[in-house]
């Protein structure tokens, strides 16, 4: 039987950091506020595209796995930030890198993308449909951010990160893998103004109104999460106890304690990042593994659970077992450029394109057609 060994990783994080205080400064919030409700401190804005920052991660990934581009066999772009709808965006990584001879797929199942990502191309691998790929998550959020929206604007940033899965004969890798939705509650998290639904409605890409109900998604991101990391250790015949370190979807503190609470594992074993980089939506998980790579927190051996939820609203819980090597055979020359602007001077630029009234009434009129087209309304509420 073939096994999916992970034997590259790397990030492509930008540089510019947006502070609490950075965002106190054009919303009625503060850093104590922040802080307190999610563990945020700050978290970058990125000057070029997701496609950028998605090919220095899997150029970095390559030289760590000591993989040519050339014999790279697909790609998995997993993210919402796209810089179209068509093409995809896994085709521009593969242009960029000259990975001509790569399949190029995105996979959109929002916060969980990498985790939904990395299982599909580790069934492909065991499968023998291709003998290695490069998994992303990435995104770009700073762009279509609703900066005047206090209950989302504080909570994301933008990043990305990327592993290599090769064919292999020991068994390591993704050791088992759950996969969920919980879609009775998929209205509580969602951008309005993206999408086919809002065609006509005199919305452009970035005008978007974003609904968010925090209540709703704790108690189902607790029990998405918790639930499927039972399932997955008990799928594996491990116990909590056996878990070396938890790398989650970093989208609160509170979520990420209450996760571990009722997983039974302690949160020493617990990598977090959420203070540093906010909710990078897909790219949380990936860049906290190399993170955790970085720091030493990753042996050789350790098992490793991954839980994670999304938009959806989309749930998982991979369990990782790791190879031999934790460190990489090269480093690739392949960087971001530099950032000659801070984080807030971008932040200031997409807000002042931003139209919150047109963009209100426009978002309204898109969302009511939305709801009618699944099933959520009828025309007696408007």
């Amino acid at each position: 039987m073939k096994f999916a060994s992970i034997t590259g990783w790397g990030s492509g994080m930008p540089p510019a950091v947006l502070t609490n205080d950075d965002l106190s400064t054009f919303l009625d919030t503060s850093d104590e506020w922040i802080t307190s409700r999610t563990g945020m401190k700050e978290r970058r804005i990125s000057h070029v595209s997701a496609i950028e920052m998605a090919t220095v991660a899997t150029a970095q990934a390559l030289a760590c796995a000591g993989l040519d581009a050339a014999d790279l066999e697909l790609i998995i772009y997993g993210g919402c930030s796209n810089e179209e709808a068509v093409p995809n965006s896994a085709s521009g990584v593969q242009y960029a890198l000259g990975a001509r001879r790569a399949a190029a797929m995105d996979v959109n199942t929002a916060c969980t993308s990498f985790l939904y990502g990395l299982a599909t191309a580790s069934g492909m691998i065991r499968t023998g449909v291709v003998k290695n790929a490069v998994v992303i998550g990435v995104e770009l959020i700073s762009r279509y951010m609703d900066w005047s929206n206090r209950n989302v604007a504080v909570l994301f940033g933008d990043g990305a990160a990327a592993v290599v899965v090769q064919a292999g004969g020991r068994d390591d890798g993704v050791i088992a893998s759950v996969l969920g939705c919980d879609a009775e509650a998929r209205a509580s998290l969602r951008v309005r103004g993206v999408g086919c639904g809002y065609a006509g409605r005199g919305i452009t890409f970035g005008d978007t109104l974003w609904d968010f109900d925090g209540q709703v998604i704790f108690k189902r991101a607790v029990k998405g999460m918790s639930e499927a990391s039972l399932r997955v250790l008990a799928q594996a015949g491990v116990t909590a106890e056996d878990v070396d370190l938890v790398v989650p979807h970093q989208a609160n503190l509170r979520i990420i304690e209450a996760v571990a609470k009722h997983a039974g594992i302690p949160m020493d074993k617990v990598m977090l990042t959420v203070q540093k980089y906010g909710n990078m939506s897909s790219a949380t998980v990936p860049v906290s593994l190399v993170e955790a790579l970085n720091e030493g927190r990753v042996k050789p051996g350790s098992l490793i659970l991954m839980p994670g939820f999304g938009a959806g609203l989309t749930y998982s819980a991979l369990l990782v077992r790791w190879g031999d090597r934790v460190q990489p055979l090269a480093v690739s020359p392949r960087t971001l450029p530099p950032c000659e602007e801070t984080a807030l001077a971008m932040v200031q630029r997409v807000r002042a394109s931003q139209d919150p009234h047109g963009r209100s009434q426009a978002g309204l009129l898109g969302a009511t057609l939305v709801d009618r087209q699944a099933g959520l309304t009828d025309d007696r509420d408007s």
